[in-house]
């Protein structure tokens, strides 16, 4: 309603989702710049060359890894985006509000990319439901808020918090989500869970090979 009303009085409006990862990102920036007539700055470039760097660093443990991704529509959205720029495959998109606008704009989303080809999207849906996809159709990663612990527990996929409301953590509220810097926390934090998990599943002497398993 607000986006209406600036328009009606004349003034330039534009909406996006989260402006996470690099395209959502780019394509934030550039019509800012478009707006305002100012470029970009040369840091903010820098900032996007790290994090594609980064991108391209790890993609040997990202490609591939399939994630269920639960919260508010947009957050969804933005992850499932990013996820896809990682070779990630977003195999279950849930919101409990989400609409079926929602639905089929991330419909057209993932089919927008071959990472995307067998992702299904479920809106109205809870996480009672997301517990049993990960039951039928298990994945590697869980992406949501705090109460995905308890699906963590159930079926032993590794959840990362990223979005509200993080109950049993603290001060993960000050880290960025949004811009190149939030995307470089967020892929770190995707790949610190993957260590982890790697971790755990190396440990056995005389079986491991320890030296490779520092080398990661």
């Amino acid at each position: 309603k607000t986006l209406e009303y600036c328009k009606e009085v004349g003034q330039v409006t534009a909406s996006f989702h989260y402006p996470l990862g690099v395209q959502a990102t780019d394509e934030f920036l550039m019509k800012v710049s478009e707006i305002t007539g100012k470029e970009i700055p040369p840091t903010i470039g820098l900032e996007r060359g790290r994090l594609v760097d980064a991108m391209a660093d790890s993609q040997a443990w990202l490609h591939g890894k399939k994630y269920a991704i639960y919260g508010d529509p947009d957050f969804v959205y933005a992850v499932a985006r990013f996820v896809l720029e990682t070779g990630g495959e977003p195999t279950h998109c849930l919101a409990t509000n989400g609409t079926s606008a929602w639905e089929a704009e991330m419909k057209a989303l993932l089919a927008s990319s071959p990472f995307g080809k067998d992702a299904q999207v479920w809106a109205g849906k809870d996480l009672w439901a997301l517990r049993s996809l990960l039951f039928t159709e298990p994945v590697d990663l869980m992406i949501g808020n705090s109460y995905g612990k308890y699906l963590e527990r159930d079926t032993g996929t590794p959840l990362i918090r990223l979005t509200f409301p993080i109950f049993d953590r603290h001060h993960h509220h000050r880290f960025p989500l949004m811009g190149y810097q939030g995307g470089l926390r967020v892929l770190t934090t995707i790949l610190d869970k993957i260590f982890d998990k790697l971790d755990r599943e190396t440990s056995e002497p005389g079986v491991t090979d320890y030296s490779y398993d520092l080398t990661r």
